[in-house]
């Protein structure tokens, strides 16, 4: 499978590397609206093709999956360039700037009838499963309550400050404690309270996160762009909890007894970046004639976009073009 990578900054740099390392993808093309900025990502990332135009490398015949690996901001419109194109497309999370758009391209993409899903890599890795297997055992008995917690310094990047791109904590960071939460707890909450501290350009810096489950389950969630924290995934059952650490790139899972005393530690398999894994789930989906992927079905996607969007009315936060 001969992937189009559209976009030409670090994330994209991530899943050049990853393709070069993969047997079953290759890393054919990348375009950039400069031909010079798209030739030195070709040369420096090993890409056999490299394109001026967004348009240019979606008419290459031989680009089987558009990874799209742009700002949240311009999702929606490089979403439907390349349906527009008959590309199947994995577009990066967060998958658009909010859930009014998220309906427009998911609609778009299923009256063209082309393949689209979100690339929430922690949806597609092998953790997900062992997590999934851990909890379905009975070992940690019956889960009540989760806290997850993702946090990084970058400030320093200018995308994340601006509001005109969707900037914040929430739609680059927080997005993955959500995603956490729905995975092990599911998406049946009836209340949701928050906070939110923002930065002078009036994006969110810091987010704290409730979610109350009808059945009484409870997700506690922070996340920040403004310090670096320990990136826990904490599942907290009647029988003992489990503490997945890297909680957006899980390396090792860690079972606690209930008297805090560790059971055992469960590595991950080694990977390439991690990236592959949503890249196999996209050509596995393509090649059985699926317009989604099983592992983050379109309605999942929707639904993480309407709880941002519910917390950014809390917050007061609003971007330019909305």
């Amino acid at each position: 499978m001969k992937v189009g990578i559209l976009g030409a900054g670090r994330i994209a740099a991530t899943m050049a590397k990853t393709l070069n390392g993969m047997k079953e993808a290759q890393c054919y093309a990348v375009a950039s609206r400069s031909l010079e900025k798209a030739e030195a990502f070709a040369q420096k990332n090993h890409v056999e093709k490299a394109y001026g135009s967004y348009e240019e490398m979606l008419s290459d015949e031989n680009v089987d999956l558009v990874y799209i690996a742009t700002p949240h901001s311009h999702h929606l419109e490089h979403g439907k360039l390349c349906i527009s194109y008959g590309k199947p497309v994995l577009c990066e999370k967060s998958f658009t700037a909010n859930a009014a758009q998220a309906r427009e391209l998911l609609d778009y993409a299923a009256e063209k009838k082309v393949f689209i899903t979100e690339a929430i890599w922690t949806r597609y890795m092998p953790s997900r499963k062992m997590i999934d297997d851990i909890i379905a055992s009975g070992e940690l008995g019956e889960i009540k309550m989760i806290s997850a917690n993702l946090g990084y310094e970058l400030t320093d990047k200018e995308r994340m400050l601006r509001p005109e791109l969707a900037g914040g904590a929430l739609l680059d960071v927080g997005v993955y404690t959500l995603n956490f939460a729905s995975m092990v707890l599911g998406d049946d909450i009836v209340k949701m309270t928050s906070e939110c501290v923002k930065t002078d350009t009036g994006v969110d810096g810091q987010d704290a996160i409730i979610l109350t489950y009808r059945d009484g389950k409870m997700a506690v969630l922070h996340t920040s762009m403004c310090a670096d924290t320990e990136q826990y995934g904490i599942i907290y059952g009647t029988k003992g909890y489990m503490i997945a650490c890297n909680i957006n790139n899980i390396d090792t899972i860690q079972i606690y007894a209930p008297d805090r005393h560790l059971v055992r530690a469960v590595k991950v398999p080694e990977q390439i970046t991690g990236y592959e894994y949503e890249v196999l789930a996209c050509r596995r989906a393509i090649a059985a004639g699926e317009l989604e992927c099983q592992e983050m079905p379109h309605a999942k996607t929707l639904r993480i976009m309407e709880w941002m969007d519910a917390l950014r009315e809390d917050w007061g936060v609003k971007y330019p073009f909305e």
